[in-house]
């Protein structure tokens, strides 16, 4: 006999739940906004057949008929296996939610296409606003969705083409005293590792890394650079190359926490005392026995600062429509933090 009752997953609709507590649709919809002209025995008669049903309301059609968005903000990384972005998510989540938001999060893999597709999808469904580290300097999408009246932040690297809130780390300045470090202990030959040069905190600690290098009368030798690292494993083949040269660094940089990983598992192997320095700060550093200088910095503050942008960008817009306030650009600072004994150095 064919099933009558329709499709057993289907959800419960507000006709359900008033039939079964014998009030009309709007009775129902009064109850769940809690309207206290509603008598309290029917309120209890609905608010039961809402719980023997299981129903649920839709909040995001309920917040389109209401003319409001839907609670939610995209949050848009390049990498969700990198620590940091966990941090990052945790400091906007922290923020938004005291504003009755959620966030919701993309991976883009640092692929332009992904993140072009997963922008306009999270336009598509009406997000409050789009906290975003974008993959590259093509940020179109990001200027398109600014241009419909979506809310955007960019968090790690600036806007490029349009304008927009942004929170980076002192990228330049970070990589600059580490070097500055290394060199202070003696160190001439130092290689660098870092992600491919279109992400831009990459190009940034370069900069800093090379400017460093200038500032002690040394040159940035090509041959000790390699970018391109996104994960341990390319890091570590890298530096492994960085470390079977005929005259190999006595020290690396390394320009955020995958490629000091992998250059340390690259260091551990071919058992040479190579002294290690690294952007990000991360879970067991301290334990590593090699003598390692990191860059930190408070990547939930980035978040917080990042979902505080935000939340004000859109308080902005709904209270002073068409006035928009100027943008607004946050640096957050960082410190050296060493970790393990001194290595000795080998001058030859």
């Amino acid at each position: 006999m064919p099933d009558t009752q329709g499709p057993r997953d289907a959800q419960p609709t507000v006709r359900d739940v008033a039939g079964r507590a014998k009030v009309s649709a709007m009775t129902v919809s009064r109850v769940l906004r809690d309207d206290p002209k509603v008598l309290p025995a029917t309120a209890a008669r609905v608010r039961a057949a809402v719980a023997e049903l299981g129903y649920r309301r839709n909040e995001t059609a309920r917040s389109l008929r209401l003319g409001r968005g839907t609670g939610l903000v995209g949050l848009v990384v390049t990498n969700l296996a990198n620590p940091f972005y966990s941090r990052l998510a945790l400091g906007v989540d922290s923020v938004v939610v005291r504003h009755g938001l959620k966030a919701v999060i993309g991976n883009t893999g640092q692929d332009l296409d992904t993140e072009r597709a997963l922008v306009e999808d999270l336009v598509g469904r009406r997000v409050d606003g789009i906290i975003a580290v974008p993959s590259g300097a093509d940020q179109r999408h990001l200027a398109a969705a600014a241009a419909e009246g979506v809310p955007v932040v960019v968090a790690s690297r600036p806007p490029e083409g349009f304008g927009a809130d942004c929170v980076l780390v002192d990228d330049h300045g970070g990589a600059f005293a580490a070097t500055e470090r290394l060199l202070g202990a003696g160190h001439r030959r130092i290689g660098f590792l870092g992600p491919p040069a279109a992400v831009y905190t990459s190009t940034e600690r370069l900069r800093g890394f090379s400017d460093a290098l200038a500032a002690a009368g040394l040159p940035t030798d090509p041959a000790y650079v390699r970018q391109g690292q996104q994960q341990t494993g390319e890091a570590a083949s890298a530096a492994a190359e960085l470390l079977a040269l005929p005259e190999p660094p006595t020290a690396l940089f390394c320009s955020n926490n995958r490629n000091t990983i992998g250059a340390f598992r690259a260091v551990r192997r071919a058992g040479t005392p190579t002294t290690l320095a690294g952007f990000d700060d991360f879970e067991l550093a301290d334990t590593l026995g090699l003598p390692l200088t990191v860059v930190a910095y408070d990547s939930d503050e980035l978040g917080r600062e990042a979902g505080r942008l935000l939340v004000t960008r859109m308080t902005d817009a709904s209270t002073h429509p068409g006035k928009p306030a100027p943008y607004r650009r946050t640096v957050v600072p960082t410190t050296l933090v060493h970790y393990g004994p001194p290595a000795p150095l080998d001058r030859d």
